[in-house]
């Protein structure tokens, strides 16, 4: 699910000033971090959309008789999931 430009940017916000009251990071450019948080957020987003339709498309091949939202499902949705994800290294 791709989030809109509002919500990202929302996320964004939040991201940086918990950080920041964290003291976690002192952001020598504030809108530059605000960039990069933002293209992170977005390359996830895309990057877990991308896996979604990969697993799922896994899933339908196998032929195997699991439901879609049975605890089978999620148990292998999952494991595809994060196999993908290593993959990537995200």
């Amino acid at each position: 699910m791709m989030l809109s430009e509002d919500r990202l940017s929302h996320l964004a916000h939040l991201l940086q000033d918990s950080i920041w009251k964290a003291d976690l990071v002192d952001f020598s450019d504030d809108d530059s971090a605000l960039r990069d948080i933002k293209r992170t957020l977005h390359k996830y987003f895309s990057t877990a959309e991308e896996i979604d339709q990969i697993v799922r498309q896994k899933l339908y091949a196998q032929g195997r008789k699991v439901s879609e939202g049975s605890q089978d499902w999620e148990v292998l949705y999952k494991k595809y999931f994060e196999e993908e994800l290593a993959k990537r290294r995200f």
